[in-house]
């Protein structure tokens, strides 16, 4: 599973394997902490309406743990891979420029 992973993200070494996962958990916990924060500064609470806390998490969470992304993976030297991966995720939500033929 592992060697499928290296080859599919063009990675080398067991050690930025292991770097690259490390940014992605701490990411992910960053990005949540950063949601609570927002929620705490909001004053929203358990009585606040469930689809709003899942409106605002999702407004909250997807752009933070993109930009944390990139600072995490850089802290460990994973600039490049993360990168490249934003990019192309990003690519997967805007929508693909039409070409237009040259006649």
């Amino acid at each position: 599973m592992f060697e499928k992973l290296k080859r599919r993200w063009g990675v080398t070494s067991n050690i930025r394997l292991v770097l690259i996962f490390i940014a992605f958990s701490v990411t992910g916990s960053l990005a949540v902490t950063a949601r609570k924060f927002v929620f705490e500064y909001l004053s929203i609470g358990p009585d606040t309406n469930l689809i709003i806390k899942i409106v605002l998490s999702i407004l909250i969470i997807t752009p933070s743990y993109q930009v944390l992304l990139i600072i995490v993976g850089s802290l460990l030297g994973q600039f490049e891979f993360f990168w490249r991966f934003e990019k192309k995720m990003l690519g997967r939500f805007l929508p693909k420029k039409k070409s237009t033929p040259t006649p």
